[in-house]
């Protein structure tokens, strides 16, 4: 009984491991593959909002989102 027990927890700590890396590595490949916001939305964000932005303040932006992130 307790044998089999040892067994199921061992089991579950095991495949909570694999489940963990295999989910960080298919999170990895989609983020690299679809970024979450670049350079050209945020333009296209301040420009719909009715500013004209101008490089530095994109670059502001991209920090302030990398820094989230």
């Amino acid at each position: 009984m307790l044998h089999d027990m040892l067994i199921l927890v061992v089991g579950l700590l095991i495949g909570a491991v694999i489940g963990f890396f295999v989910s960080r590595m298919v999170m990895k490949k989609y983020l690299k593959k679809n970024p979450p916001i670049n350079e050209d939305m945020i333009k296209a964000l301040m420009m719909q909002m009715g500013r004209k932005p101008n490089q530095k303040q994109i670059n502001q932006m991209m920090r302030a989102m990398e820094k989230y992130q």
